[in-house]
């Protein structure tokens, strides 16, 4: 029974794949991760935010970001700007200070939309993956590995669509917040 170890791994994965993606996506609490990933041109190259600054919050809706060489404050503000995150960075001495505005309820409601269309889109691979082993169970010579396959399989299954639903509750929550 391989094949279920195998199924697990790949289950894992398409979770890990969800909270990182969750991550990204705007609550009430400013987080590095909203702005990490955003492109810089730097020295003539494309290179992440994170590549080339510390990023730190500051309470209640504000980011800092710190680039570790001064000369690439204002390429960062531009990177920022060309994001179109919805935000306005602001250059203070050799720090980018960037602001997040309130969320408004109907941001609140297409964000929360957001997060369930990213969980269906996991649940979905999630059936193709299951439905995959599926196949090599029902190929199982033996009715009782058959049957005892059968049930593993739905256990895994179900335990992974829980904590998918647990990252959805609580990322709509943090939202809604």
């Amino acid at each position: 029974m391989e094949y279920l170890k195998d199924l697990k791994e790949k289950l894992n994965y398409l979770v890990l794949k969800l909270k990182e993606e969750l991550g990204g996506i705007r609550t009430s609490r400013p987080t590095p991760k909203l702005i990490e990933a955003v492109l810089i041109e730097y020295s003539g190259a494309k290179l992440m935010l994170k590549q080339v600054a510390s990023i730190g919050t500051e309470p209640p809706r504000t980011l800092v970001v710190t680039p570790w060489d001064k000369s690439a404050v204002a390429a960062i503000a531009k990177g920022i700007e060309m994001a179109k995150l919805g935000v306005a960075p602001a250059v203070s001495g050799n720090l980018v200070r960037v602001t997040l505005p309130p969320l408004t309820d109907e941001r609140r409601a297409e964000l929360i939309k957001l997060v369930k269309n990213l969980a269906e889109e996991t649940r979905i691979k999630m059936r193709q993956e299951r439905d995959e082993i599926h196949k090599l169970v029902n190929a199982e010579p033996d009715e009782d590995q058959k049957f005892k396959a059968k049930e593993e399989l739905q256990k895994i299954v179900d335990a992974f669509n829980k904590e998918v639903e647990g990252l959805v509750e609580a990322k709509s929550n943090e939202i809604s917040t």
